[in-house]
């Protein structure tokens, strides 16, 4: 996931460390995700916070071993990284954890790619990092710029005192956040999900103590990735009373159009509302991160 707008309240930052890792395994869902199983002895020392962590990948060039990261420079490692030649520095994106566990052989972290229609024959229509994934493999390198603590900024979800309910949207690219708060939420939590996929096989099994109402939305023939299948869903709605809090990640237009509904008809306090456009129609993954590092990305309503 390409972050390129977000508005959070999250917790102060904490230590941050790089991991050198390499592919374990790979398993596909469905037509549009795969699932790559990261795996190295330092990985006993990565503490995700579960819900929607984000960590920093940082992945190979074409022709290259591994990616080339000033993991050696500390604090410092970004203006560094910044500075090498974009055709060389290790391509950096923003991903979720999917899941953590420990190995006899140190840990794994699994990372749910979406493919966007990308294949091992070749397919360059994508971006690199879905081109990586599809064609990954056991034994491949990539480093995680992780946290070392589990309350971390890099979670977003964090439901103010006085929640009532749970409203969760997203697509391709926000479903393993998705997956994992809903695996997060206490069990008998009130909570209202909708999901958009390229594809009905891209519908998956999501486990959730909560009383969740999911709605699967398949934009199976549409023209573009991008529609209005969230924003109208949720229009026709009809939500629970009390005290809610949103959390909506995906196409940054239609991240933005669905707050402005839920702020503006529906009464929501803005504060209660996490947004996060993780990629942005017409704009490709190397605009949306050189707009974050320069920081002239559309501004957030």
């Amino acid at each position: 996931m390409t972050t390129a707008a977000t508005s959070t309240t999250a917790a102060a930052a904490v230590p941050f460390r790089f991991f050198d890792v390499h592919v374990v395994r790979t398993r596909l869902l469905g037509r549009s995700m795969v699932r790559i199983t990261f795996g190295g002895a330092g990985l006993t020392d990565f503490a995700s916070g579960g819900r929607d962590q984000r960590f920093k990948l940082f992945l190979p060039h074409p022709g290259q071993d591994a990616p080339v990261v000033p993991t050696e420079a500390g604090e410092d490692w970004f203006p560094q990284w910044r500075a090498l030649d974009p055709a060389t520095r290790g391509i950096m994106r923003s991903y979720t954890v999917r899941a953590q566990r420990r190995t006899d052989g140190g840990a794994e972290v699994d990372v749910d790619f979406a493919l966007h229609g990308a294949d091992a024959t070749g397919h360059t229509s994508s971006g690199p990092a879905a081109r990586w994934a599809a064609r990954a493999g056991a034994g491949d390198r990539a480093v995680l710029l992780g946290p070392v603590e589990p309350d971390n900024a890099g979670v977003d979800f964090r439901p103010p005192a006085g929640t009532d309910w749970v409203l969760l949207t997203g697509d391709e690219t926000a479903l393993p956040a998705v997956a994992g708060i809903l695996e997060a939420l206490p069990d008998g939590t009130d909570a209202r999900v909708w999901i958009e996929v390229p594809h009905p096989e891209d519908i998956q099994q999501l486990d959730t103590g909560a009383q969740a109402e999911i709605t699967w939305l398949v934009r199976d023939g549409a023209d573009g990735p991008r529609t209005g299948l969230i924003p109208d869903a949720v229009r026709a709605a009809r939500l629970p009373d009390g005290t809610g809090y949103a959390w909506i990640a995906g196409e940054a237009g239609t991240v933005r159009a669905l707050r402005r509904h839920l702020v503006g008809d529906r009464g929501f306090d803005r504060k209660a509302i996490t947004f996060t456009g993780y990629w942005r129609k017409g704009a490709t993954e190397e605009q949306l991160v050189e707009e974050a590092l320069s920081g002239t990305g559309p501004a957030d309503d």
